[in-house]
């Protein structure tokens, strides 16, 4: 007889619902900490050492994250 597989089920936790469990003081050092990454990716594209170039994309999308949802909970209030 064959056992029966369980199958672990393993929930994807989103990068919104991460940022929305931060306090906002850590979300604004994360915004600060994303836009120091922006500025050496910007540079490191510039001087063409950037390989990665889908990384701009996804640093920018980050920061738009954190900022929709400090405004959306400046709006809550």
């Amino acid at each position: 007889m064959a056992a029966k597989k369980t199958k672990k089920v393993v929930k994807k936790v989103s990068q919104a619902e991460q940022i929305r469990t931060m306090e906002n003081v850590e979300i604004e050092a994360r915004i600060l900490e994303l836009k120091k990454e922006l500025h050496n990716l910007r540079f490191q594209a510039a001087v063409g050492k950037l390989e990665k170039t889908a990384q701009l994309k996804k640093v920018k999308k980050e920061i738009a994250r954190c900022y929709t949802i400090m405004t959306e909970r400046a709006n809550a209030n």
